[in-house]
């Protein structure tokens, strides 16, 4: 398409306060198949519609992981917790050729772009990954096929195999964590067009991990892991929770991700 076309494109996405315009429009020029697509999407994004939802595909951790309208959208945040959560696995695998031992678990997984990520990175992990909301469970299938992952689909720990219970070396849960009063205050993307199920942690906005950290340690294997996203104003709570149910935890910060977790270890 001719510079001239990219450029009113750029300008479109500019003038409806798209912070990142000239990167939104390489990547709608390049999924739109015919001009007319091309004029429906950018349409679509300047009234406000999720960048991901519109192409059908999220960048994350170097994969495009599918999102339907209604899902999720992984953030860039996310992505330390996949480096801490591969970290983890590396030092509890069998041996350096093999994967880890054990299942890793992908609580509130929405796409399942973490396990993805995490499947990517040790071919022949064991995955299973949970989620409420039975379209984003959907979108994990297709996430995790390629892996053989299993997706399940119910409130937190209630879908998974009973086998399961205590042989799981890793928990990740990137669970809502976003306080109900601060949800007004979100980008429009954010609080109109993803699930307030995914966005809305109660109160303070630790509702869900409170119901993991109680429950985590009867589906962990001894020493098993859980690492939860959490927010830097709420990592000291974030961090008593997991030691309140016996984890030994620590905080994690990256500024250059401005990604934050919480590692416990039984």
């Amino acid at each position: 398409m001719p510079d001239s076309s990219a450029a009113r494109v750029v300008a479109q996405l500019r003038a409806a306060g798209c912070v990142y315009a000239e990167d939104e429009a390489e990547i709608l020029m390049a999924s739109a198949r015919t001009p007319h697509e091309l004029g429906t999407m950018l349409q679509r994004r300047v009234e406000g519609l999720p960048l991901e939802h519109i192409v059908g595909w999220a960048a994350f951790h170097g994969l495009r992981i599918k999102v339907a309208p209604g899902v999720f959208v992984p953030r860039l945040r996310t992505e330390f917790l996949v480096l801490q959560a591969a970290a983890i696995l590396r030092s509890s695998a069998g041996s350096p050729a093999g994967p880890p031992a054990g299942a890793v678990l992908d609580l509130c997984c929405g796409s399942g772009a973490i396990a993805a990520a995490l499947a990517v990175e040790f071919p022949g992990l064991k995955i299973h990954a949970a989620d409420i909301d039975p379209v984003a469970v959907a979108c994990a299938a297709e996430n995790l096929a390629p892996f053989g992952g299993r997706p399940h689909c119910g409130d937190l720990f209630d879908p998974l195999p009973p086998e399961q219970r205590g042989r799981i070396t890793l928990i990740t849960a990137n669970a809502p964590y976003v306080p109900t009063n601060d949800i007004a205050f979100m980008p429009q993307e954010a609080r109109v067009f993803e699930p307030d199920a995914a966005l809305n942690g109660g109160a303070d906005g630790l509702d869900i991990q409170r119901r993991i950290a109680a429950a985590a340690p009867e589906w962990l294997a001894p020493g098993g892991c859980l690492v939860v996203e959490t927010s830097p104003a709420q990592a000291d709570a974030s961090v008593a929770i997991l030691k309140a149910h016996g984890f030994r935890a620590r905080m994690s910060h990256s500024d250059e991700m401005d990604g934050t977790v919480v590692v416990g270890r039984l």
